[in-house]
């Protein structure tokens, strides 16, 4: 059994009040929180571990980043095909049919909002249905006949 050495020590009252809200969450006594906090105080490793704390931290963040670059650049190539596709195959409308198609337009649209709204509200994300292998690597492939005709 380890020997213990009795000390009296004063804190400001807020502080006290932090180390006994931590020793309750943890379920340790007062004591073995300021003996810890004082063994990591003279220890001289703690600017390494929040060094090493950090530098996690920034990985973990870098890859984040990488992950939103990539999601981006499927949504950019995604838009762009699908714009590419969308106009090679949709002949001009005579001037008699555009109002119509503008009503019929409108009304897509509507319909179009509403179910991106019910996708966002789920959480669900197209780019999380998107394969991330590459094409060629066992991923979809791009929209039969979109590059055709361009």
């Amino acid at each position: 059994m380890t020997r213990r050495t009795r000390m009296n020590v004063y804190f400001d009252p807020a502080l006290l009040s932090q180390v006994e809200a931590l020793a309750l969450r943890r379920d340790v006594s007062k004591s073995a929180v300021i003996e810890a906090a004082v063994a990591s105080f003279l220890s001289g490793d703690t600017s390494e571990r929040m060094e090493a704390a950090l530098s996690r931290r920034l990985d973990r963040i870098g890859r984040q980043v990488e992950a939103l670059d990539e999601d981006l650049a499927v949504l950019g190539e995604t838009l762009s095909l699908f714009i590419r596709f969308w106009m090679t195959v949709t002949p001009p409308l005579p001037e008699t049919a555009r109002d119509a198609a503008r009503a019929k337009g409108a009304e897509r649209f509507e319909g179009f909002l509403q179910s991106l709204g019910r996708r966002l509200a789920t959480g669900d994300r197209f780019l999380r249905e998107v394969s991330r292998d590459r094409p060629g690597e066992g991923g979809a492939d791009v929209v039969p006949g979109a590059d055709e005709g361009v």
